[in-house]
């Protein structure tokens, strides 16, 4: 394949010369036409309903900036949640499940396994937050922190590393 474009490569330079040499000969260059060899591909324009959509979520972000200071201000110190177990194990859960399907995705060459590497990397993420600044000080806190830099983290990383490198290749 490499003597092959290499090939095509030196046929292509050898007309390019003949085409700039003819092209320096012409009487009529002023009107003479310059095409690029390669032209980048322009991004399709989003549909209406897509570009309003996306505007639609800007405001609904830029919305929720002062509602921040309000929960950060009214918000008590400490407070009991009724169903805490059941919102770890379910955290814990999806976590699970998202690297059970990014895995088994990515395993079998299914480029959707981005989706599932980008949810996953996010859970991982806010698994880690919510584990260190919830934790007790002492030794919960050291452990929510081990658990972070060790185990939450590092595979959010890969997560997102691998949903990346999807996104990037062509299709």
């Amino acid at each position: 394949m490499k003597g092959r474009a290499g090939g095509e490569r030196g046929k292509t330079m050898r007309q390019l010369v003949l085409c700039d040499e003819e092209v320096a000969g012409a009487e009529d260059f002023d009107r003479a036409e310059v095409i690029p060899l390669h032209e980048e591909a322009e991004q399709p324009r989003p549909a209406r309903g897509m570009r309003r959509a996306g505007w639609l979520l800007v405001a609904c972000g830029l919305a929720l900036l002062p509602w921040l200071y309000v929960l950060a201000s009214g918000l008590p110190a400490t407070a009991t949640a009724a169903h805490w177990p059941v919102a770890w194990v379910g955290l814990d859960a999806l976590e699970a499940l998202g690297l059970i399907a990014t895995g088994l995705l990515a395993a079998r060459g299914d480029r959707r396994h981005a989706l599932a590497a980008a949810a996953t990397a996010t859970l991982l993420v806010v698994d880690a937050w919510f584990d260190t600044t919830t934790a007790a000080p002492g030794g919960d806190f050291a452990t929510a922190v081990a658990m972070a830099l060790g185990a939450e983290l590092p595979l959010a990383a890969l997560c997102g590393r691998l949903a990346l490198r999807a996104l990037s290749r062509p299709a």
